[in-house]
């Protein structure tokens, strides 16, 4: 089967672009005068939407004011020199409020997906919270994504807050544009990943039954598109609408056609009855690296049959000439992401809900209690160069250069507890920008060539932090490798945990910073034999 992947445009289609028309910066307006873009906000913007929509709406001609708690982690992302940024909390009124002055379009791009219990209040409050802000601010239209669900049936608990959600803001008195999805296609994307990795590593399998259930996948290409085309929609729009791709497909099928995509033999799979939404959400997290509070809702939400009822969007964002994007075609676009280490953003991009935000203990607005440390210092036979490049490859398959055995027995104990465990490896191997996932750290700061600072994000009894710096030698084929393990325990348990475990730090953290130092003057003599 020829591979026409690279006939679908990157950017939007022209119908949608012409649904811009006067509003795009230079475009006359009303009365022949250049008009200033209107400004869109963008909530959720360190997540798996979010992340890729702003680079769209900046192409299609928007303003854009990136909103989140801790902007500052958005500038390794290469639109970052391109957008306003504001510090908001979204559940926080005179926060949010403040980041949504002067917004034409606000993007609500939120959701507790994976948060475990409470979820529903938390939502519906943020929700509240959003739509009174962006009424008192005087913005034009709100833009949501949510999931598409069957009518007349119970729906799962994340899937009925999610629709909450949009009659919330519905209901706010903005404008408000709510698009409704099912299965998203696309590299990173948790559907995606939860279906490729189940495919890939069982050759046969038995499954629930919901396998036999229809659904309406959609490529993450046409879901921003629509996203996009939102923002344009006519005043006297307000509703929501159903978004799918042109297959509708069971789950079984999907699984089989990703195989043959992927040049895989053909999948045995077998439905059982058995199988609960909860024993199917933690089968799936030990095959996939979606842990198991992140597959509960995903899985849930395929226990309906989800297919679009209408594609009423079509008369204000038109589909392009070439139709909407096939699940065949949206697999191949995602695998070649994959296979080309493009992938933009992933759905462990947002933090795991309830992991440590805290400073790290030697900041000045750390509230102090104690601090273990663990700090070694070696000098290496490599450049600065070649540490680095040592140094950004941690985690995912690479592995952490020491004990092994070690590493993979603490990923499936944090699993077991709920944690996000080793295998949700990383974004792309070889580069790192901040609030990367690398397996259980999140990326807290990066200084290119100098320093890396990993945060926990693994079921501990405190917070955690691993740093790695590279620091000038006595010349320019000796550097110094300074690391540091840290740890501020909570309560006796904390202190219990850090006794416990110091008897390894040694083989642990000793054994790393061996092995990081060996890996870079391997590094280092490859590029001097050239």
């Amino acid at each position: 089967m020829p591979d026409d992947t690279d006939r679908i445009p990157d950017l939007l289609p022209e119908p949608v672009a012409a649904t811009l028309a006067g509003l795009v910066p230079g475009q006359p307006g009303s009365a022949g005068r250049a008009e200033p873009a209107p400004l869109v906000a963008v909530t959720g913007v360190t997540g798996y939407v979010g992340g890729r929509l702003v680079p769209e709406l900046l192409a299609a001609g928007y303003r854009v004011r990136a909103v989140a708690r801790h902007p500052d982690r958005l500038r390794g992302r290469s639109w970052f020199a391109d957008v306003e940024t504001a510090v908001a909390d979204a559940a926080e009124p005179a926060q949010i409020r403040a980041a949504l002055d002067g917004v034409d379009v606000a993007y609500y791009l939120i959701h507790s997906l994976g948060t475990g219990h409470a979820f529903e209040a938390r939502d519906r409050h943020t929700a509240l919270v959003f739509a009174q802000a962006a009424r008192e601010a005087g913005v034009r239209r709100i833009v949501y994504l949510g999931g598409l669900h069957p009518h007349g049936e119970e729906l799962s608990p994340h899937l009925a807050s999610r629709t909450e959600v949009g009659e919330i803001l519905l209901a706010s008195g903005v404008p408000t544009t709510v698009l409704r999805a099912a299965v998203i296609l696309g590299s990173g994307s948790a559907s995606f990943e939860m279906m490729r990795y189940l495919t890939e590593r069982l050759p046969a399998m038995t499954v629930p039954r919901w396998v036999e259930n229809r659904i309406q996948p959609i490529a993450i290409r046409d879901v921003l598109r629509y996203l996009v085309g939102s923002a344009a929609m006519p005043p006297d729009v307000s509703r929501g609408f159903d978004i799918g791709g042109p297959d509708v497909l069971t789950y079984r099928e999907m699984m089989q056609r990703y195989a043959a995509i992927a040049g895989l033999p053909r999948r045995l799979i077998v439905g059982v009855g058995v199988l609960t939404p909860r024993l199917s959400s933690l089968w799936v997290s030990l095959v996939t690296p979606v842990p198991a509070g992140l597959a509960r809702p995903l899985v849930e939400s395929l226990v309906h049959e989800v297919i679009c009822k209408e594609h009423d969007i079509a008369r204000l964002v038109p589909d392009p000439p070439g139709g909407l994007i096939g699940f065949d075609r949206a697999v191949r676009l995602a695998l070649r992401r994959v296979q080309d280490a493009d992938v933009t953003t992933r759905w462990s991009s947002a933090s795991v809900p309830g992991a440590p935000s805290d400073p790290l203990p030697s900041d000045p607005d750390w509230a102090g209690g104690s601090l273990y440390v663990d700090e070694r210092r070696v000098t290496v036979e490599a450049s600065p160069k070649a540490l680095w490049r040592v140094i950004e490859a941690v985690g995912g398959e690479r592995g952490w250069y020491s004990w092994a055995l070690a590493w993979q027995v603490r990923g499936l104990l944090d699993r077991v507890v709920g944690g996000p465990g080793l295998r949700r490896g990383r974004r792309v191997q070889g580069q790192l920008l901040v609030d990367d996932a690398v397996d259980f750290w999140r990326v807290e700061e990066v200084v290119p060539g100098q320093v890396l600072r990993l945060r926990a994000e693994m079921r501990l009894p405190g917070l955690a932090w691993l740093e790695l710096r590279v620091e000038p030698g006595a010349d320019d084929q000796h550097t110094v490798f300074a690391q540091r393990a840290l740890f501020h325990p909570h309560g006796l348990a904390g202190q219990l945990y850090w006794w416990a475990v110091y008897p390894f730090h040694g083989v642990v953290f000793g054994g790393m910073q061996r092995g990081i130092a060996r890996a870079a003057a391997t590094v280092e003599k490859s590029r001097t034999d050239r």
